[in-house]
């Protein structure tokens, strides 16, 4: 027997009721997951940054942004990565992803990070760096792993790395690095090594030596017990005489070890150098072949060479650092031909500097040819005799000579200012003196006027002291009588001077 189907209208209407809170239930537990482009819950995002740093994350969370260029996971507890972690970032650029505890790679871990440009994973648990590590990273620039336990690196951990421009090794166990690797490394795009505070024993100066100079300004083996050798002292102190950052910037840290019986006998190789004086240059360490040039011309540099032509390639390294290959460099003011000259079509005083001729016999075989000291030097002007020292000096000494004998050797113009005036008698000069000070000029003594009327200047004697604000003039004569005509003379005009020159009013 069926059940019994129920006739009430209502029944329809419950079912579709029930239809609608199911959906609707549905519909809120979907929005309250977490949406396909939400920030995981311990971490901090902004347009394009995700930071999940020191949120003690034992492993990488899920679901991370995928607009993510940014992503920091330092300072935590992390132990290992999961394969392809990465591919739901394609704009990936840098990661952090330092003071971990992570102790080794697996084969995928960075796959799908093709855009990957700086990896930071220092302060970690590696203890070596394997050929898989980071092959798929093939647009790295900077890998930072200093402060790890790694021991060992392998000869092609970097083969696939064409951009790679900085590595950072210091700070770690290595006792021997490949460094024959890194030589033909992206076309001289490596500028930073830093093995230094390692425990590196010896370093091979054969090897050192063909690798490009961009490289080794920025070759840091500084602070490792190397064994004390004249080789290696001598290819330091070259690296400084050439200006190379490894070694000027720390040249006090650089040590080597006396005795490998004696661990702690370390000392300043290059600052106390005494104990080398007796190494000799070896052809490792020859000077470069000067090559002096004037400014607009013309010069090839050429390195004699015995290698066959066709499977010998040519590279030179200009004073900047810049690898010049065949046809030449970016502006074409080097010229680089297949016999290995270097043209310079024009020389520029930016041009001076070493060159240095390097031989390419593989992508990783390398040998040096030749060095040469370009020095572009302006012209001197034609005619030049003196040099401008000596010019100035004689200049000085006829000029001094000149105003000698304008001072002391100048004759007379005329014959009439040579000679001695006649001394003017004492009435004269009373006279004289009075007509000055006088307001009116004295009507007697015309003739001597008109006589006196060619002298331009008349002297005064001094005054010799005032007595109650009057001015007592000195007497050019001594007269013992002071009842003498000139004495009483003399007596009226000082009191005519003294009342002229008083401040009291003149009663009438």
């Amino acid at each position: 027997m069926s059940p019994r189907v129920p006739t009430d209208p209502l029944w329809p209407r419950v079912v579709k009721l029930l239809v609608l809170l199911q959906l609707c239930t549905q519909g809120r537990a979907a929005h309250t997951s977490l949406p396909p482009h939400g920030c995981p819950n311990p971490c901090i995002c902004t347009s394009d940054l995700l930071s999940c740093s020191r949120q003690t994350l034992h492993r990488v969370p899920p679901a991370l942004p995928p607009t993510t260029a940014t992503l920091d996971l330092s300072h935590n507890a992390l132990t290992q990565l999961q394969d392809r972690w990465l591919a739901a970032l394609p704009h990936l650029e840098a990661l952090h992803i330092s003071h971990n505890q992570i102790k080794d790679l697996s084969p995928q871990a960075f796959h799908n990070a093709s855009y990957l440009r700086h990896l930071d994973m220092s302060s970690n648990h590696l203890h070596a760096v394997e050929t898989h590590y980071f092959n798929a990273l093939v647009s790295l620039e900077e890998l930072l792993l200093y402060n790890n336990r790694i021991k060992r690196v392998d000869e092609n951990a970097f083969a696939k790395l064409s951009v790679l421009r900085k590595v950072y090794l210091s700070w770690n166990n290595l006792t021997t690095f490949p460094f024959r690797s890194v030589q033909g490394l992206g076309s001289y795009s490596l500028r930073t090594l830093d093995l230094s505070s390692n425990s590196l024993s010896s370093i091979p100066v054969e090897e050192l030596a063909a690798l490009p100079e961009n490289i080794r300004n920025g070759l840091y083996l500084h602070n490792n017990p190397v064994r004390c050798s004249c080789p290696l002292y001598l290819m330091l102190q070259r690296w400084k005489q050439r200006g190379f950052s490894s070694v000027k910037d720390f040249f006090e840290e650089h040590t080597c070890k006396v005795s490998d019986s004696v661990p702690r006998s370390l000392i300043k190789f290059l600052k106390y150098s005494h104990m080398f004086e007796n190494c000799s240059a070896g052809p490792e360490d020859v000077h470069p072949v000067p090559y002096p040039v004037m400014v607009g011309q013309t010069l090839l540099l050429a390195c004699n060479t015995s290698l066959p032509a066709t499977a010998t390639t040519y590279m030179w390294i200009s004073p900047h650092h810049e690898p010049i290959k065949h046809p030449g460099n970016s502006n074409r003011s080097l010229e680089l031909y297949h016999n290995g000259s270097l043209k310079i079509a024009t020389a520029k005083p930016w041009h001076s500097g070493v060159y240095v001729g390097l031989a390419i016999n593989s992508p990783s075989n390398f040998s040096r040819l030749c060095e040469i000291n370009v020095t572009v030097h302006y012209p001197k002007p034609d005619g030049e005799t003196f040099s401008t020292g000596l010019t100035t000096l004689l200049g000085c000494i006829v000029s001094l000579v000149l105003v000698l004998v304008y001072l002391y050797l100048t004759p007379c113009r005329c014959l009439s200012c040579c000679k001695k005036p006649a001394p003017l008698s004492p009435p004269q000069e009373c006279s004289a003196q009075s007509s000055i000070l006088s307001t009116t000029p004295p009507a007697t003594d015309a003739p001597n006027r008109k006589v006196s009327a060619n002298k331009h200047v008349v002297f005064l004697e001094p005054l010799r002291e005032t007595q109650n604000g009057k001015i007592r003039l000195a007497l050019g004569e001594d007269f013992p009588d002071a009842k003498h005509p000139k004495v009483l003379q003399l007596k009226s005009d000082s009191e005519s001077i003294s009342s002229v020159f008083s401040d009291t009013p003149i009663m009438s």
